[in-house]
């Protein structure tokens, strides 16, 4: 063999795999769009990674996530949706809040979108049905006027001879309208209440909230689900305790800071099964096929120094239901 060719063919192994390397799939890309924060997100993020894990996907191993957060800034939602599809995401995973999910499909008729939201998603318009979704979206829901029922009636059971209610909605959630729909009105009439409803856009306006709570005299107050009340569990928790107001809140966060109760669905696993979902998407299905799934795991907290502090007595049948009780 002359030295020419020994080097040509040398060469040429040489090359093969970078070649080789050059070819290979590039490793999917997961867009995720969330309306709150990194920080007071973290552990619906490990519990979506949980869920991509149980489908075989593991974050910088065989898939990538582009992170999107409009830190309570609802109107940078639609251009970071619009950006993470421009990107070319494979799935975009939404980090809950229907203004999520309506912001990501305006952006898409064809990237596949995952939601995690409370409500029905048929009634806004995201899904043709639950069980066949029918197009480039499906997820996870809890339905939050049913849960808002629930609420009001353990409320009902912790604050018996309370008259009025109010009940804290973000004006920009068109879940808040549970919370003057007619089911809801009507569980408040049947128990003999009046519910008033108070709005909060932003942090700032808690403090607001809270003095009207006294004002109208109400017995206690009913926070309604959103990223924004999630996120300020802890300031919701200290002024309740501070205006001695008795506050029932979705978000178990909001019972381990201090609040009298929460009950509501257990985002985590919520989370998770998006996780899922994402999953089996990026290994080929059609959200079309995967049915919107209903999250039935519900917390129950009650926090008895609260109440203790509040001068309440706790029903022994409402403390045999609970799924958690700090003393």
């Amino acid at each position: 063999m002359r030295r020419r060719e020994f080097f040509s063919i040398v060469g040429g192994v040489a090359a093969w795999p970078l070649t080789a390397r050059g070819q290979q799939p590039a490793m999917p890309l997961v867009g995720w769009l969330a309306q709150g924060s990194p920080q007071k997100s973290k552990p619906f993020v490990a519990a979506f990674h949980q869920g991509l894990g149980e489908t075989g996907f593991f974050e910088g191993r065989n898939v990538a996530i582009e992170y999107r957060w409009a830190e309570q800034q609802d109107d940078r939602l639609s251009a970071m949706a619009t950006d993470l599809v421009q990107r070319g995401v494979s799935v975009l995973a939404l980090g809950g809040g229907i203004q999520t999910a309506l912001a990501a499909k305006s952006a898409t008729a064809t990237v596949p979108i995952v939601f995690q939201i409370g409500g029905d998603p048929v009634a806004f318009g995201l899904v043709a049905s639950l069980n066949r979704p029918g197009g480039n979206i499906t997820g996870v829901t809890s339905l939050n006027v049913e849960l808002g029922r629930k609420r009001l009636e353990v409320f009902h059971e912790l604050l018996p001879s309370a008259t009025v209610l109010a009940a804290l909605v973000k004006p920009t959630n068109p879940n808040s309208a549970e919370y003057q729909s007619n089911e809801v009105q009507a569980e408040a009439t049947a128990f003999g209440l009046q519910l008033h409803v108070l709005r909060a856009s932003h942090e700032r306006d808690f403090d607001t909230v809270f003095a009207e709570v006294r004002k109208i005299r109400a017995g206690g107050l009913v926070i309604s689900p959103d990223a924004l009340f999630y996120e300020h569990s802890e300031q919701l928790a200290a002024l309740a305790s501070r205006r001695a107001v008795p506050t029932i809140s979705p978000y178990r966060e909001f019972a381990v800071a201090g609040g009298l109760v929460s009950y509501g669905g257990r985002n985590t696993d919520q989370f998770r099964l998006a996780g899922v979902y994402t999953g089996r998407i990026l290994k080929g299905e059609k959200p079309a096929d995967l049915p919107v799934q209903q999250a039935t795991k519900i917390d129950l907290v009650i926090n008895l120094k609260t109440a203790k502090a509040l001068n309440l007595t706790v029903p022994p049948s409402l403390l045999a239901r609970a799924d958690e009780v700090i003393e």
